[in-house]
C-alpha cells in the first residue's frame, strides 16, 4: 500500500559559525493538502518553533540545536524529517569563512602534537565548518584508518605501533580539506633501546625496457613491499619504469630526506650487474650495448646515504649480478665510514642470475616470495635477512641456481619494527600518495557516479566509476572513463601500461564492483593537467530512446606528477616518454589475467624461461660503468634544493 506521505527531500545538517544565516529544507509528497511544523532539541528539551509552519526554515545561528519536521494532512497522516544538527562555533579565526564561501569545509580546529604513554587514552581533536555539516576520515602515515570517521580520534589503550604523522580529510558534496600533519609518540623514546627518528622508504621497479628484454616480477614486488614497509611505519614512495635521469631526480629526493637517526631503505627490482664488488641498476632507457655512462653505481647512492647520519641504511637488490667486462676499470667510489649502520641484502650471490617465480597470474621475485614473509619480524635485519636466506635455500625451484647474500656492518639489534620518535618533519610529504580517496560527480539525468582514485605506485594511478542506483526513468545504463578525443596532452598507449599493472588493477577492485577503470602510467611525464571524461549510456524508459551524456573532470598536474617533476635540461623534451594510459573494462583486465594452467616456469633477470638444467645467456654483455656523472647530477639537485622541481 503507498504511504500517504512520502519525504521527497530531508533537511541536512551544517556546521557554521555564529550569526550565519541559512535555511533549513524540507520536502513532501501526498495525496492530499500537507502541513509543516518544524521542532528544535536543546539541553534534551524539544519544543515547537512558533511559526515554523513551512517547508524553509530560515535560521540565524546563535547556538548549537537539533531540528526536524513534521508533516501531516487533513486525515491525520503524520511523518518526521530526520533530525539534523545544526552545529554553532562560536570561536572562529578572523577571515573564515571566506566572504564568497559556498558551503565547502574550511578547517578551524587542527589536531596537535601528543605524548601518550602505552596503555594510555589517545585523542585528536579536529573540526571544520561546511554546508552541509562535513564528514571526517582520519589517516595515519598516509594510510586510512578504516574506523576512525569522526571529529574526535580515540585509541583507547594507546601502542607502540600507534605512533606516526596523522591528519583529518573532512568532506562535503563541495569538496575536501585537510588539516595539518600532526606527529604521535606513544611511549618513552628514551626508554626505548632502539628507535627511528624517521623511516623513508624509495622503492624502483625496472620491468619495461627500450632495448633490452622485460621483466614480469617487480610490478607485484614493488607493490607487495611497498604496503608491508607502510605497516611498519615508513614513508615510501614507490616508482615502475624509470630512465637515468628519472632515476637520479628520485634518488636525489630520497637522500634530501634522510639525516641524523633515520632509517632508510633503498629497494630495487631490474635489470642489474656486479663488476670486482660494484653492483650497478639498468634504467630503462639504457641502449644495447650498455655504454659506460647509461647505468647507475648503487655503492655510491649508499655512500651518500651513510654521510646522512642515518641509524640505518639497508639496501635490498633484487638484480642478477652476472659479471661483465672485467678488463674495465673500477668506479670511482670512496669506501664506506666505520660507522656500523649498513647493510645489504642480495637477491642473489656473486656472478649469479636472480629469478622470477611465473605463476600464471602474476610473477614475483624468489627473493620477494621470502621476503614478505619475513620482513615484519621483531627481530634485527640481519637475523630476519638469515630467515630468508634460509627459506630461499630450501627452495627446491632454485637449488643450485640462486642463493641470497648478505652484507653488513650493523653493531647494533636494530629492527625494522623499532618505534619511530620525530626529531623533524622532513618525511611528512614523501610517500603522502593516497590521499584522493573519491568524489562523487552527478549527470544532468540525475545519475550519480561515485570517482575512486587509487596509487598503485607514486607514478602510477587508476581511477575508478561506479554507477550508484540510477534513477527509475532511465534503464540499461552503461558507464565509460576514457580521455576526450580533443585532448592531445597526454599519449593514449595502451601497450605501455604493463599487463601485470592491469592484472594487479583488477586484483585490487575485484571486490569493488566498478563499472569501468582507467590507469595512468608514468605520471612523472605529465606536462599539463589531465582531462577525463566520463560518458554515460542509457535508455529512457518514456521513449525508449538511446541517450548518451558527457561529464569531464580534471585531474591536476600537482598532484599528479608530485614526486618526479623533471627540469628542462635533465631530459630533453623530445626524448620525454609519453604518460601511459588506456582504459578498460574490467571483464577486459580480468582476460589479460588469465594464462593456462600449467606448473610454474622459473625466468631470470633477463627475462628468459629457463630449463630445469642451465640459465640462458643474454645476447649482450654491458660495460662497466664509472658513474663519474651521478655524483656531479644528486649534487645539483641537492644544491637546487626540494622546493624548485616541486609543481
Amino acid at each position: 500500500m503507498q504511504e500517504a506521505i512520502v519525504i521527497t527531500e530531508q533537511p541536512v545538517s551544517v556546521a557554521v559559525p555564529v550569526g550565519y544565516s541559512f535555511t533549513l529544507r524540507c520536502r513532501a509528497e501526498g495525496h492530499n493538502p500537507l502541513q509543516y511544523q518544524w521542532f528544535c532539541q536543546h539541553q534534551l528539551v524539544c519544543q515547537q518553533i512558533p511559526g515554523a509552519t513551512k517547508p524553509d526554515l530560515p535560521i540565524t545561528a546563535q547556538q548549537t540545536q537539533l531540528y526536524t519536521c513534521r508533516i501531516n494532512d487533513l486525515y491525520r497522516n503524520v511523518v518526521f524529517s530526520d533530525w539534523v544538527k545544526v552545529e554553532v562555533h562560536p570561536c572562529v579565526a578572523r577571515g573564515l569563512p571566506p566572504r564568497l564561501w559556498q558551503g565547502e569545509p574550511v578547517i578551524i580546529l587542527n589536531p596537535t602534537e601528543q605524548w601518550v604513554e602505552v596503555g594510555k587514552l589517545l585523542q585528536l581533536q579536529c573540526a571544520a565548518m561546511g554546508v552541509p555539516a562535513p564528514s571526517y576520515q582520519w589517516y595515519r602515515n598516509g594510510n586510512l584508518l578504516e574506523h576512525q570517521k569522526k571529529k574526535k580520534l580515540w585509541i583507547t589503550h594507546a601502542k607502540v605501533s600507534d605512533s606516526g604523522t596523522y591528519l583529518c580529510c573532512a568532506s562535503n558534496r563541495h569538496g575536501e580539506h585537510w588539516t595539518n600533519a600532526v606527529d604521535v609518540h606513544i611511549g618513552t623514546c628514551q626508554s626505548e633501546k632502539f628507535f627511528a627518528t624517521g623511516k623513508v622508504a624509495l622503492l624502483v621497479g625496472n620491468n619495461r625496457y627500450q632495448h633490452h628484454p622485460n621483466l614480469m616480477a617487480p610490478v607485484k614486488d614493488v607493490f607487495e613491499l611497498s604496503c608491508l614497509l607502510e605497516k611498519l611505519g615508513f614513508q615510501v614512495v614507490s616508482l615502475l619504469d624509470l630512465n637515468k635521469a628519472e632515476m637520479v631526480t628520485a634518488v636525489s629526493r630520497f637522500l634530501q630526506l634522510l639525516e641524523k637517526g633515520v632509517y632508510a631503505i633503498f629497494y630495487y627490482a631490474g635489470h642489474g650487474y656486479e663488476h670486482l664488488g660494484r653492483n650497478y641498476m639498468v634504467p630503462v632507457d639504457a641502449p644495447q650495448p650498455y655504454t659506460p655512462e647509461n647505468c647507475i653505481s648503487v655503492q655510491r647512492i649508499l655512500q651518500k646515504m651513510q654521510q646522512q647520519q642515518t641509524a640505518l641504511n639497508l639496501v635490498l637488490l633484487d638484480t642478477c649480478r652476472k659479471w661483465y667486462n672485467p678488463e674495465c676499470a673500477l668506479s670511482q667510489v670512496q669506501p664506506l665510514a666505520p660507522w656500523g649502520n649498513t647493510v645489504y641484502g642480495y637477491a642473489t650471490s656473486e656472478d649469479a642470475e636472480a629469478y622470477e617465480l611465473q605463476d600464471g597470474e602474476f610473477s614475483s621475485g624468489i627473493f620477494m616470495k621470502y621476503l614478505k614473509k619475513h620482513i615484519l619480524q621483531d627481530k634485527k635485519v640481519t637475523h630476519m635477512l638469515e630467515d630468508v636466506l634460509e627459506d630461499i635455500g630450501r627452495d627446491p625451484l632454485v637449488t643450485g641456481k640462486q642463493v641470497m647474500e648478505i652484507k653488513h656492518t650493523l653493531k647494533e639489534a636494530r629492527s625494522l619494527t623499532d618505534p619511530i620518535c620525530p626529531l623533524g618533519a622532513a618525511a611528512e610529504h614523501w610517500g603522502r600518495s593516497r590521499e584522493p580517496v573519491s568524489e562523487m560527480v552527478t549527470f544532468p539525468c540525475g545519475a550519480r557516479v561515485e570517482l575512486r582514485f587509487l596509487w598503485l605506485f607514486s607514478n602510477v594511478m587508476s581511477i575508478g566509476a561506479k554507477l550508484w542506483q540510477p534513477p527509475a526513468h532511465i534503464t540499461d545504463a552503461c558507464l565509460l572513463l576514457c580521455q576526450p578525443s580533443e585532448v592531445d596532452d597526454v599519449a593514449i598507449l595502451r601497450e605501455r601500461c604493463l599487463d601485470q599493472v592491469e592484472c594487479l588493477l583488477t586484483s585490487l577492485y575485484k571486490q569493488e564492483e566498478l563499472d569501468c577503470v582507467f590507469p595512468l602510467c608514468g605520471l612523472q611525464n605529465i606536462q599539463a593537467d589531465v582531462v577525463l571524461q566520463l560518458d554515460l549510456h542509457y535508455t529512457l524508459q518514456s521513449t525508449s530512446q538511446r541517450t548518451c551524456e558527457t561529464l569531464q573532470t580534471t585531474l591536476r598536474k600537482s598532484l599528479l606528477g608530485q614526486f618526479l617533476s623533471q627540469r628542462s635540461h635533465s631530459q630533453p623534451h623530445d626524448q620525454r616518454t609519453p604518460v601511459c594510459s588506456g582504459s578498460m573494462c574490467l571483464q577486459d583486465a580480468a582476460a589479460l589475467s588469465t594464462d593456462p594452467k600449467g606448473p610454474a616456469p622459473l625466468r631470470t633477470g633477463p627475462g628468459h624461461s629457463l630449463p630445469s638444467s642451465k640459465p640462458s645467456n643474454t645476447s649482450s654483455e654491458p660495460e662497466e660503468n664509472d658513474e663519474s656523472d651521478l655524483s656531479d647530477l644528486c649534487s645539483a639537485l641537492l644544491r637546487a634544493g626540494p622546493g624548485q622541481d616541486c609543481p
